[in-house]
């Protein structure tokens, strides 16, 4: 049994197989079968797959809102939280703090750790090697051969979208596309460089478009599974992070074109808000939690809201409780200001239907307001909002910045301006010069906290030198030029792993800061 296959890599021991519990994303690894005994049918792999699957959703949701701790909270759509025990440091871009290792329940610990993620792919990894074995003759479904091929697909999909995930974050990880039959000998893992790394997500991203279909719209709960759209969608970010805008524009196309998709009315605000609680026709992948039995409990402890972006972001009226009336993690009112000025743009539907307390000092995102009350009297709440990853309005600004990165300013105009007509605001005034810059901030407005603009924020700054991380902060410098250039936005490993593994090194701007 593989049970320590990443002992020296995450410190700590990994199960790697699933319950056959009902809920698809609630299926979990145990530690009773053996590999020899395990892969028999049809059901086994769909156990097996639904665990990788519920693996990075976990993931995503260390400290309840992981995703968005990588990819908002530290940009400038947020001030930089000035209390809490690690929440200045995880906003401010400090990500150095020193925590004793024994205090492993601590924010900066688990966010510099990425056990979850190799455990996900641990289970990615297995599924990848052992399903093509299992028998057609052991498959229930009508399509014995689709369904076998769908199983496979999804696994190279959720491994390539792990390790491209990761890489975003600390830049070069150890690379580990391998099950060992034996955990005593396997190797220590070095850390592998990014390049090789993205370059392995591309075979794996190319070997699940060949295995999977193009899916409907219509179809239930589409989104939560990866599809060829998915595919497409993961294949143009890693080509727009490694800089090949060349490459950006044709994946962008086979999704814009044979997807199927649609965009959702933000015109209207139920419809809007409903995008994030998920399944939406616009939605191309996402993280299933949409449901009571899914979703994030909103609750006091330690005299703050804790669990989910939902509790961490929205106030009375849209959740009864918070520790001060306030929003915990307010937003940076200057940022706003720029994103939605007043005048013409001020009745952007994304401005009107997405926020509230606008115009006040602690004004509220409220894509994240779908919350269920289990509890009698409006106690229990839930939030039952996906983790929507990629969408259509996504892609269609993926496809615009690649335009403009290539010389094409007009026809990235053009996708710009089909999205602000669908905001029911007028044509952007951007100068083609500016273009690139102008995509990035209409993905500031599309995308707000939506898990993007960390990211979209490095690519500005990679192309054209302008740093927007900092916001209004004028205590904090989040990143300078010099901090850039090292490679800052990259985060450190968390020294307990660094501990467990000599072969790992540290994340270089932060090798002599940790």
């Amino acid at each position: 049994m593989n049970k320590n296959i990443f002992r020296i890599l995450c410190g700590c021991l990994l199960t790697c197989f699933v319950s056959c519990s009902k809920s698809f994303v609630e299926k979990k690894p145990i530690n009773s079968p053996t590999d020899a005994n395990f892969w028999n049918n049809e059901a086994d792999a769909t156990g097996a797959l639904a665990g990788a699957y519920g693996l990075l959703r976990a993931s995503l949701n260390e400290m309840g809102m992981a995703y968005y701790y990588y990819g908002d909270m530290n940009t400038d759509e947020f001030i930089v939280r000035p209390n809490g025990e690690d929440y200045p440091s995880l906003t401010g871009i400090q990500f150095n703090t020193f925590v004793a290792p024994s205090q492993t329940f601590r924010g900066l610990i688990k966010m510099r750790r990425w056990d979850n993620f190799y455990r996900a792919i641990d289970e990615e990894n297995r599924c990848i090697k052992y399903i093509p074995n299992i028998s057609l003759n052991n498959f229930t479904s009508t399509d014995k051969q689709g369904a076998k091929n769908s199983l496979i697909g999804e696994a190279y999909f959720l491994r390539a979208f792990t390790y491209f995930y990761i890489a975003r974050v600390w830049g070069d990880v150890p690379l580990v596309i391998e099950t060992a039959q034996d955990a005593a000998v396997v190797p220590p893992a070095t850390r592998a460089p990014q390049a090789t790394v993205l370059d392995q997500c591309i075979k794996d991203i190319q070997e699940a478009a060949k295995l999977l279909n193009w899916v409907p719209t219509y179809v239930a709960n589409r989104p939560i599974k990866a599809n060829k759209g998915a595919c497409y969608a993961l294949l143009a970010h890693i080509y727009a992070w490694k800089g090949d805008y060349d490459k950006v524009i044709p994946a962008t196309d086979s999704v814009i074109n044979n997807g199927g998709y649609t965009y959702v009315d933000k015109s209207s605000k139920t419809a809007y808000i409903s995008m994030y609680k998920g399944n939406s026709t616009e939605s191309i992948f996402e993280i299933s939690q949409n449901t009571t039995t899914e979703g994030q409990y909103i609750t006091a402890g330690y005299g703050d809201i804790i669990n989910c972006i939902a509790a961490r972001t929205l106030k009375p009226p849209y959740i009864p409780i918070t520790s001060t009336g306030t929003s915990l993690f307010g937003l940076d009112v200057v940022t706003l200001g720029t994103l939605f000025p007043n005048g013409p743009d001020s009745v952007d539907y994304r401005r009107k239907n997405a926020f509230d307390f606008w115009g006040t000092t602690d004004p509220i995102c409220i894509k994240y307001s779908n919350i269920v009350y289990t509890g009698a009297n409006n106690t229990l709440p839930v939030s039952t909002n996906n983790i929507v990853i990629f969408r259509l309005a996504d892609i269609k600004l993926l496809k615009a910045e690649a335009l403009a990165a290539t010389g094409k300013p007009g026809d990235a105009r053009t996708i710009v301006n089909e999205i602000r007509t669908r905001a029911g605001i007028g044509p952007t005034a951007v100068a083609d010069g500016d273009m690139f810059a102008g995509v990035i901030d209409e993905r500031a407005r599309e995308l707000f906290m939506e898990g993007h603009r960390y990211y979209d924020l490095i690519r500005l700054g990679k192309k054209t030198g302008v740093l927007k991380f900092n916001g209004s902060s004028t205590t904090v410098l989040r990143m300078d030029g010099a901090g850039f250039a090292a490679g800052k936005y990259y985060w450190p490993v968390e020294p307990i792993l660094i501990s467990l593994n000599p072969l790992l090194t540290q994340t270089p701007y932060w090798a002599d800061k940790m």
